[in-house]
Protein backbone atom coordinates (compact mmCIF):
# COMPACT_ATOMS: atom_id res chain seq x y z
CA UNK A 1 0.00 0.00 0.00
CA UNK A 2 1.45 3.33 -0.77
CA UNK A 3 1.30 6.41 0.96
CA UNK A 4 0.80 9.81 -0.57
CA UNK A 5 3.02 12.33 -0.77
CA UNK A 6 1.63 15.60 -0.76
CA UNK A 7 -1.20 15.80 1.85
CA UNK A 8 -3.00 18.77 3.47
CA UNK A 9 -3.55 17.48 6.99
CA UNK A 10 -1.30 14.73 9.06
CA UNK A 11 -4.58 13.09 9.40
CA UNK A 12 -4.55 11.89 5.52
CA UNK A 13 -1.86 9.59 6.52
CA UNK A 14 -3.45 8.05 9.08
CA UNK A 15 -6.70 7.32 7.17
CA UNK A 16 -4.16 5.71 4.25
CA UNK A 17 -2.52 4.18 6.90
CA UNK A 18 -5.42 2.35 9.01
CA UNK A 19 -8.40 2.58 5.89
CA UNK A 20 -10.68 -0.19 4.93
CA UNK A 21 -12.90 -2.35 6.70
CA UNK A 22 -10.32 -5.02 8.65
CA UNK A 23 -7.58 -2.96 10.00
CA UNK A 24 -8.81 -1.68 13.14
CA UNK A 25 -10.78 -4.93 13.82
CA UNK A 26 -7.48 -6.71 13.70
CA UNK A 27 -6.18 -3.91 15.97
CA UNK A 28 -8.65 -3.91 18.14
CA UNK A 29 -8.69 -8.00 18.64
CA UNK A 30 -5.27 -7.79 19.39
CA UNK A 31 -5.40 -4.99 21.98
CA UNK A 32 -5.12 -7.72 25.13
CA UNK A 33 -1.86 -9.07 23.97
CA UNK A 34 -0.54 -11.41 21.54
CA UNK A 35 -2.81 -13.69 18.89
CA UNK A 36 -2.12 -16.70 16.21
CA UNK A 37 -3.23 -16.19 13.05
CA UNK A 38 -6.23 -18.95 13.44
CA UNK A 39 -7.37 -17.14 16.58
CA UNK A 40 -8.02 -14.00 14.31
CA UNK A 41 -9.51 -15.73 11.83
CA UNK A 42 -12.02 -17.13 13.72
CA UNK A 43 -12.83 -13.98 15.94
CA UNK A 44 -13.42 -12.03 13.18
CA UNK A 45 -15.88 -12.64 11.26
CA UNK A 46 -16.50 -12.69 7.87
CA UNK A 47 -12.15 -11.70 6.97
CA UNK A 48 -10.99 -14.74 4.84
CA UNK A 49 -7.19 -16.25 5.74
CA UNK A 50 -5.95 -14.50 2.24
CA UNK A 51 -7.24 -11.27 3.42
CA UNK A 52 -5.99 -11.11 7.26
CA UNK A 53 -2.74 -12.10 5.90
CA UNK A 54 -2.50 -8.86 3.09
CA UNK A 55 -4.21 -7.12 6.14
CA UNK A 56 -1.58 -7.78 8.29
CA UNK A 57 1.29 -7.89 6.49
CA UNK A 58 0.34 -4.12 5.54
CA UNK A 59 -0.11 -3.17 9.43
CA UNK A 60 3.50 -5.02 10.16
CA UNK A 61 5.15 -2.39 7.02
CA UNK A 62 3.42 0.51 8.62
CA UNK A 63 4.97 -0.24 12.06
CA UNK A 64 2.04 -1.24 13.73
CA UNK A 65 1.96 -4.70 14.55
CA UNK A 66 4.99 -7.11 14.73
CA UNK A 67 5.54 -10.69 14.05
CA UNK A 68 6.62 -13.58 16.12
CA UNK A 69 7.89 -17.24 14.40
CA UNK A 70 8.47 -19.61 17.34
CA UNK A 71 10.95 -23.05 15.82
CA UNK A 72 9.46 -26.32 16.20
CA UNK A 73 6.73 -28.18 14.35
CA UNK A 74 3.91 -27.33 14.17
CA UNK A 75 4.92 -23.89 13.09
CA UNK A 76 3.85 -21.11 15.14
CA UNK A 77 3.31 -17.86 14.62
CA UNK A 78 1.95 -14.51 16.81
CA UNK A 79 1.29 -11.17 16.05
CA UNK A 80 1.19 -8.36 18.55
CA UNK A 81 0.51 -4.74 18.20
CA UNK A 82 3.55 -2.56 18.23
CA UNK A 83 4.34 -0.44 21.33
CA UNK A 84 5.88 2.42 19.70
CA UNK A 85 3.14 2.78 16.91
CA UNK A 86 0.56 0.58 17.38
CA UNK A 87 -0.80 0.69 20.86
CA UNK A 88 -0.58 4.86 20.42
CA UNK A 89 -3.05 4.28 17.17
CA UNK A 90 -5.00 1.99 19.04
CA UNK A 91 -5.48 4.23 22.02
CA UNK A 92 -6.22 7.30 19.63
CA UNK A 93 -8.71 5.42 17.92
CA UNK A 94 -11.08 4.23 20.86
CA UNK A 95 -9.98 7.23 23.35
CA UNK A 96 -13.98 9.09 22.64
CA UNK A 97 -15.33 5.78 21.78
CA UNK A 98 -17.46 5.56 25.27
CA UNK A 99 -18.08 9.40 25.20
CA UNK A 100 -19.57 9.39 21.58
CA UNK A 101 -21.47 6.42 21.75
CA UNK A 102 -24.56 5.16 24.62
CA UNK A 103 -24.68 2.23 25.82
CA UNK A 104 -27.45 1.34 22.47
CA UNK A 105 -25.27 2.86 20.02
CA UNK A 106 -27.17 6.98 20.56
CA UNK A 107 -25.28 9.50 20.72
CA UNK A 108 -24.04 11.33 23.96
CA UNK A 109 -21.50 13.64 22.58
CA UNK A 110 -22.37 17.14 23.48
CA UNK A 111 -20.79 18.59 20.36
CA UNK A 112 -21.60 17.15 17.01
CA UNK A 113 -19.20 14.76 15.30
CA UNK A 114 -17.77 15.85 12.04
CA UNK A 115 -16.87 13.64 9.64
CA UNK A 116 -14.35 15.22 7.00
Amino acid sequence: MKIRDDYTCPLEIVHDIIKGKWKTIILYQMKDGPKGLSELEHEIEGITQKMLLEQLRELIQFGLVEKKMFEGYPLHVEYSITERRGRKMLEALTLDSPRLLGRKGERVAKTPIRVL
